[in-house]
């Protein structure tokens, strides 16, 4: 039987997030971020969809590596103005029933602490639907607002990571036995003391002496995600995550992706079936080729190449106004997102790219292919990138809302389920069993699992 092919949808709380300049199209809604009703309407269109999740984006500062200013991003509105992703779930919880949410949220300026109960607090009101995509950031500007010269390294960045994931298991899966919570009405006991037991956890970086302040959640881990490819991400990867986000522009870069993730995984000792990986897309969809491509055409009308400049900036952390449009671009190791340099550089042998062409790539969808045609086309162009890398699903980003994702749900998706290529129904529980069907909580066998108090 071949392997089903999972859809999450890839949005950010801001105008803008992977299409700079497509914001003006008269048929798109995204400057309507700011209103609940943006966001309801998404998730309900998703769960229509049976979408695994809404994976939301976010960066705690602006891009400003561009000409060394925010200018640039200011005037196209890229990832900028931005609203706190975590604040939005809770409305599109409460209209939905099956869909998850994916958060994004950078671990290197925020103490776990107040992090743990947030989180806990997410999974309780969505009925444990949560997921947390685990970032260290990449913007030196995010540094200097929150008090220090720049950022770590990239390196110290994962270092950090692994000792707040330790805190965080501690938190989540350590301190509060499942039967704490007793609501005993006729002895007047709310918690049972003996069953709370502070953490104690004294690092490098964080000293942490005493109990998580919420009760266990539904998962009480959220789903674990991570986006980042370099080499060090994907031992992160390969210890902590539970679903594993890339961006590539060919195939031959998702693959090598594919293969370092497993591979990782395989020498971490977890099984494959453990981590999903999803690969970001845009899907240009038509009643015919043809109208897909008139659709496209008109969507390039609308590209802000000079936003779209300032955005691979941000990501690679090299200027690109100060190499010609048509120069080569080479790999520099820096702290910025390698895996986003690596991908226009050295992941594919067999291709090199030019400022202005990777800055055309990514004025549509971001570092992910566009794919376009009919629903069937699309079809055929999904089983085929999927086949091909190994990925077991994509991250569908969008240029205009709602309209691209809408006909992903109305006509991609029937076409895909009349294939027993999709789901045709949503499985009971949280989303991690949805995802999964392996129960509610980490595996026995995960390193959040095995911490120790």
């Amino acid at each position: 039987m071949s392997k089903p092919i999972r859809f999450n949808a890839f949005s950010m709380n801001a105008a803008t997030h992977q299409s700079p300049g497509l914001w003006r199209h008269p048929r798109n809604t995204s400057s309507d971020f700011n209103r609940l009703s943006y966001w309801t309407g998404l998730a309900r269109l998703l769960e229509r969809g049976r979408f695994d999740a809404l994976f939301i984006a976010d960066v705690l500062g602006v891009y400003d590596v561009y000409q060394g200013s925010h200018d640039a991003a200011l005037r196209g509105g890229v990832q900028v103005p931005v609203n706190d992703p975590l604040l939005i779930v809770p409305a599109m919880a409460g209209v939905t029933e099956h869909l998850g949410f994916g958060i994004t949220f950078s671990l290197t300026y925020e103490h776990p602490y107040p992090f743990a109960r947030r989180m806990s607090t997410l999974d309780h009101l969505s009925d444990g639907r949560v997921g947390w995509n685990i970032v260290t950031g990449y913007l030196d500007s995010a540094a200097r607002n929150l008090g220090l010269a720049r950022q770590l390294a990239h390196d110290e960045r994962y270092e950090l990571a692994e000792e707040y994931l330790q805190v965080l298991y501690k938190l989540w899966e350590k301190s509060w036995d499942d039967d704490a919570v007793v609501r005993d009405r006729a002895r007047g006991v709310f918690v049972e003391p003996a069953r709370v037991h502070p953490i104690g956890h004294a690092g490098a970086h964080f000293q942490v002496p005493g109990v998580h302040l919420s009760e266990p959640s539904p998962q009480r881990t959220p789903v674990l995600f991570q986006a980042g490819a370099s080499a060090r991400g994907q031992r992160f990867a390969a210890t902590h995550a539970e679903c594993v986000f890339i961006s590539g522009p060919t195939q031959t870069v998702l693959r090598s992706y594919v293969d370092g993730i497993r591979q990782a995984t395989r020498e971490a000792g977890r099984q494959e079936g453990e981590v999903l990986i999803y690969a970001q897309a845009l899907l240009i969809v038509g009643d015919t080729r043809e109208a897909a491509q008139a659709r496209l055409d008109e969507y390039r009308q609308y590209v802000d190449i000079e936003a779209a400049l300032a955005l691979l900036s941000g990501w690679t952390g090299i200027d690109f106004s100060n190499l010609e449009p048509d120069a080569l671009i080479e790999y520099i190791e820096n702290d910025a997102g390698r895996t986003a340099l690596a991908a226009f550089t050295r992941s594919d042998p067999n291709r090199r790219w030019t400022v202005r062409e990777a800055a055309e790539f990514v004025s549509l969808g971001g570092r992910g292919p566009v794919l376009l045609g009919s629903p069937v086309e699309i079809a055929d162009q999904l089983e085929q990138w999927l086949d091909a890398t190994g990925i077991d699903g994509f991250n569908l980003t969008y240029a205009v809302v709602p309209d691209d994702l809408q006909a992903v749900v109305d006509t991609v998706v029937p076409e895909l389920q009349r294939r027993g290529r999709y789901r045709t129904e949503y499985e009971a529980g949280t989303l991690r069993h949805k995802l999964f069907g392996r129960g509610d909580r980490l595996p026995a066998e995960h390193a959040g699992r095995l911490v120790q108090i």
